[in-house]
């Protein structure tokens, strides 16, 4: 399994198999957030927003950029990635 750093472009893709009920994606830096009906991706510079029912994260890796997604999958789309505000820690430790 390749490890890829921060600076470092990770190519994207994803596919939706078992009829609409899976979803692997590579290339994803960070999951920003998920529950049953939507999971937040972070692939390069965008914000991937995953919908649909029952949706489980069942696997995910910063380092080799994998994510895979179950449940009733019924969309895929992609936004600009929002500027992170800096955190309490990120205040304290400047």
């Amino acid at each position: 399994m390749q490890k890829i750093s921060k600076e470092e472009h990770m190519p994207h893709s994803f596919s939706l198999e078992k009829d609409r009920t899976q979803l692997v994606a590579q290339g994803i830096r960070d999951v920003d957030g998920f529950d049953d009906k939507t999971v937040f991706a972070m692939p390069d510079g965008l914000r991937m927003t995953i919908k649909g029912s029952g949706l489980k994260v069942t696997e995910f890796s910063a380092e080799s950029g994998k994510l895979a997604v179950v449940g009733k999958i019924d969309s895929v789309t992609y936004s600009q990635a929002l500027g992170r505000k800096a955190g309490l820690f990120d205040k304290i430790f400047r």
